[in-house]
């Protein structure tokens, strides 16, 4: 469909800019925290896409990290754009970060795709028609025992206040699971749920941007997405719980225990 060409155009273009800028960063700035950063290759990604994109929708919104909403067309569509998603690792030339564009249609999620531009991956989904990884077919993997599991996770740009228990979750479920990731960018760690190499994903204060590309992954190569409490979640939710399906229940039952143990930091 037009919808996911255009993305994955934008999102090629925009890995190109990414990839000629590791080691090259010279403008790194923060937006509210120290461990919240943005560099000049973050708003040159940006631009990119929002004129790929807008040069063949118009008339569709924008809603974009960097230079926020530009909602302001009252289209039923609007593009949710992260131009470089995992910008500290791209920062410190660790080449663990995406390119993430979602379509939203009201309150759906109907395209999405998520671009690794050092491996050349190429994650793309549409509403009913499935996800794929450079046009191969995706589906989550098929772990019934949570003990058996690799998980991933990320911690908030706040994490020294602990919000939502994310410490004591990360422990309980490092301690109950095979394994507990943490990779730096939420659009791979979708991604890398719907292609079957994680099992299970959970975290909180997550944005649209981050969300809405790989929610679609998820949920087209046959999983499940919930907040923590196991109910149905979009992408504005603050928490999120992406899995197989076949651990989720367990996941939210772990997720709730860990809510009451005890830490001190």
């Amino acid at each position: 469909m037009k919808f996911v060409e255009t993305a994955e155009k934008a999102a090629r273009e925009a890995g190109k800019v990414i990839l000629a800028g590791i080691g090259k960063v010279k403008d790194v700035s923060f937006k509210t925290l120290p461990s919240n950063l943005v560099t000049e290759v973050d708003k040159k990604s940006e631009e990119i896409i929002i004129d790929i994109l807008l040069k063949d929708f118009p008339d569709f919104d924008v809603l974009a990290e960097e230079s926020g909403s530009s909602s302001t067309k009252n289209s039923e569509f609007m593009w949710v754009i992260d131009p470089l998603d995992g910008t500290t690792n791209f920062t410190h030339s660790l080449p663990i970060f995406s390119v993430s564009i979602g379509l939203v249609k009201g309150n759906d999620v109907i395209a999405g795709v998520v671009y690794d531009p050092t491996r050349d991956h190429l994650f793309h989904a549409e509403l009913g028609k499935g996800a794929y990884l450079n046009n191969k077919k995706l589906h989550v993997s098929k772990v019934k025992d949570i003990k058996k599991a690799l998980l991933v996770t990320g911690f908030p740009y706040n994490v020294e206040q602990n919000p939502d228990h994310c410490f004591e979750r990360f422990i309980k479920m490092t301690s109950e699971s095979r394994a507990v990731r943490r990779l730096g960018s939420a659009a791979i760690d979708f991604a890398y749920v719907a292609a079957g190499i994680f099992d299970g994903f959970w975290e909180v204060k997550l944005n649209p941007w981050d969300i809405a590309a790989g929610y679609l992954l998820v949920k087209e190569a046959g999983g499940k997405i919930t907040n923590f409490a196991g109910e149905e979640s979009d992408i504005y939710n603050k928490q999120v719980l992406a899995s197989n399906g076949f651990i989720h229940n367990k996941m939210v039952e772990l997720l709730a225990e860990a809510e009451h143990i005890k830490i001190t930091l």
